[in-house]
């Protein structure tokens, strides 16, 4: 069978820990080419592919068929449009574009074109997300009336990364961690009816904002999503009240660490979080206190490019889709505008 040949637009952080690795391990893909400016990394951990020093190079070989755009934000909408113009599927980085109107060219385009396009929502396969997800499915909590979900890193000063930290089109915290908050309330609850949003600068020397908290409004349940760059201590990830009791959850998924560690996709215990860190569950069971650990299910991005893989051979449902990107920046895009007008903004 042949395999789906993928190029990568760029090989920082992104290409090296969450794409190369699932993409060589999977047996249907072939990592091909990587789009190198100058630099000639990729070539030293995979010695078979391709460096290229320009996009035409990718968009012009016609034996590539998906092109992962995992450039900074601001170049996703340019970038994965002539990709699928030049007649090559595309998996987009989050944030998928920098506004709804964007997003919603590049599924018409894809469309019109027969093309796979998907956005990379890695995080649907956090361990700890993925023992949520199993704990609201079971409806162990009863009707749920209250879930906080936090995102928090300590960054007191300022980074090198330009297109974070510099003013402009998707810049800033929202945009950088908000998507993958965002999603996980939509795969949970779907969209919210409307939305209020405080969004602030918070370091001393930061141009962008670095904290961001929405109030998802649901008929009988209001979600929280918070991040901030100036939490030391961890806080809970997932805080979730409902009828019968409470379930919390650290955010405790170990990939990205072992990716950076070094560890490949598929080794022993991969995915699996310590004991530790398993969630705790406390609820009315049978009229009686019932206070438990809950197990921590295990993680696995490589899920994404399984689903990917069956979506583009056997046309089964993709991993994620463009309709659910253009949902995500349809929030993104009311939380700035509650946030400027200070007022609860309708969906």
């Amino acid at each position: 069978m042949k395999k789906i040949r993928v190029a990568l637009l760029s090989f920082g952080m992104s290409g090296k820990v969450f794409h190369a690795p699932f993409l060589q391990q999977h047996h249907g893909f072939e990592l091909y080419a990587v789009w190198e400016r100058t630099k000639s990394e990729s070539i030293e951990i995979y010695p078979d592919i391709t460096i290229v020093r320009s996009l035409d190079a990718i968009l012009q070989d016609s034996s590539i068929d998906l092109v992962v755009v995992n450039t900074p934000t601001n170049t996703h909408y340019d970038y994965a449009k002539k990709v699928l113009e030049a007649g090559k599927s595309a998996i987009v980085e989050k944030a998928f574009t920098t506004t709804v109107s964007e997003a919603k060219t590049l599924a018409s385009l894809a469309q019109e074109k027969k093309l796979h396009l998907s956005v990379y929502q890695n995080r649907r396969w956090d361990s700890d997300f993925q023992t949520v997800q199993k704990v609201v499915l079971d409806g162990i909590l009863g009707e749920l009336q209250e879930v906080t979900v936090r995102f928090d890193r300590f960054k007191n000063t300022v980074g090198n990364k330009l297109h974070k930290e510099q003013p402009g089109p998707g810049a800033g915290l929202l945009n950088d961690l908000g998507p993958h908050l965002i999603d996980q309330a939509l795969v949970l609850f779907g969209m919210p009816e409307k939305l209020f949003a405080d969004i602030r600068i918070l370091r001393p020397n930061s141009l962008v904002d670095d904290y961001f908290d929405l109030l998802l409004y649901y008929p009988s349940l209001r979600v929280r999503l918070t991040s901030s760059l100036l939490v030391k201590e961890p806080l809970p990830a997932f805080v979730l009240h409902g009828s019968n009791g409470s379930f919390i959850k650290t955010r405790g998924d170990i990939q990205e660490a072992d990716l950076i560690a070094g560890k490949q996709p598929g080794t022993f215990n991969w995915g699996i979080e310590p004991e530790s860190n398993d969630g705790l569950l406390h609820i009315l069971m049978n009229g009686k206190d019932s206070k438990q650990t809950v197990s921590t299910l295990p993680g696995n991005y490589g899920m994404y490019y399984e689903k990917l893989h069956q979506s583009m051979i056997h046309s089964a449902m993709p991993p994620v889709t463009a309709d659910e990107g253009i949902r995500v920046m349809q929030i993104l895009e009311a939380a700035v505008k509650s946030h400027e007008t200070q007022t609860v903004v309708t969906l």
